[in-house]
């Protein structure tokens, strides 16, 4: 059975009855977990074991696992600061930045794979403007050119343990006060504004570390009236065409609140997959799910097939052999003292 387009979430930590049924429908291709789904690092890697075992080839299984407040499993991971740090360093020192932020990408995925997990949603590669509420110290800086290096390391880091990187939220969300998964932002910017937000996406793509990209819930309005994730100017005209990627393009959680004025579920994810996307994201809302399972149930893509099949993670050491690496305890014991570092702020 091949992967569908339809990424879901589940409620526990362990697969129950009807999980198993609705994970086993022909339109559902990904589970993404969230921190309910994780209670220790030997659960969750019997919870992933548990989901990989239920199709060939195995669903995608991903999680938000950027670092700082978006880390969704933390006792027996290495905790994460916020990309921010690294920024910071890279004005400090580039050389040691750059080499932070694969350090970082490596940490990460070493650690996720050696649970079985595929993905990482990252790196957040949306400009700091200093004014969105969702994305503030997620960003690893304000100018394009250092994002672009920053998150080209980490994404090779990533690569290096096996991950691929999944960049967001195309074309940037840094420059939007509103939350997305509160109301439906709009940037009011003109198209050559924008192309700063872009550049990193370019950069990534040029250099060939980039697999898969999501989307963001926000209209342009001076560029498209449509949100990016249902947009085909967005996804065909400038990601596909102008940009060349050729990977995998995700929409961004379907039950988020700015989608909410564009239909059924099932409505909303034909928006997106008719624009482009190749896999839609629909969480925390069961009932909902089904219905976009139901309506896709016959759905099909050959090119987006190819696509996600390239996001499978490559390789897995046992986590007592990752421990014992000079590599991991290095880089642990340099993230856990930064967790711990109060965030610097510039003189205004």
């Amino acid at each position: 059975m091949s992967l569908g387009p339809v990424m879901l979430d589940i409620e526990g930590l362990a697969l129950s009855p009807a999980d198993r049924d609705l994970l086993r429908e022909p339109a559902v291709g990904g589970v993404i977990l969230f921190s309910r789904n994780f209670e220790s690092v030997d659960q969750v890697t019997d919870l992933v074991a548990e989901i990989r075992a239920l199709r060939s080839p195995p669903l995608l299984i991903a999680v938000d696992h950027e670092g700082g407040r978006v880390q969704r499993f933390r006792d027996g991971f290495t905790l994460m600061p916020p990309m921010r740090h690294i920024g910071r360093e890279y004005d400090r020192d580039r050389d040691s930045g750059l080499q932070i932020a694969r350090q970082a990408g490596w940490l990460i995925a070493s650690e996720l794979r050696a649970t079985g997990i595929d993905l990482s949603f990252g790196p957040c590669v949306d400009l700091d403007w200093g004014i969105s509420e969702i994305i503030g110290n997620r960003a690893f800086h304000r100018k394009p050119e250092a994002v672009s290096e920053l998150a080209g390391a980490f994404a090779r880091g990533l690569r290096s343990a096996g991950m691929a990187a999944v960049a967001k939220h195309f074309p940037g969300h840094g420059a939007v006060v509103a939350d997305s998964h509160l109301h439906l932002p709009v940037d009011r910017r003109d198209y050559g504004s924008v192309l700063d937000d872009m550049r990193p996406y370019d950069s990534m793509i040029t250099t060939g570390v980039l697999a898969g990209v999501m989307l963001a819930h926000i209209v342009y309005q001076e560029i498209d009236d449509m949100p990016a994730g249902f947009s085909e100017y967005w996804i065909q005209r400038e990601l596909r065409s102008r940009l060349g990627f050729g990977g995998a393009v995700f929409c961004d959680d379907l039950t988020m609140k700015a989608t909410a004025s564009y239909g059924s579920m099932s409505e909303r994810a034909m928006l997106a997959l008719r624009a482009g996307c190749d896999m839609v994201l629909v969480c925390n809302d069961r009932d909902r799910a089904h219905r976009a399972v139901n309506a896709l149930n016959d759905y099909s893509n050959p090119l987006s097939l190819v696509r996600l099949a390239r996001l499978h993670g490559t390789g897995q050491v046992l986590r007592e052999t990752l421990h014992a690496s000079e590599d991991w305890q290095q880089a642990s014991t340099l993230f856990a003292k930064w967790s711990e570092r109060p965030e610097l702020r510039l003189n205004a």
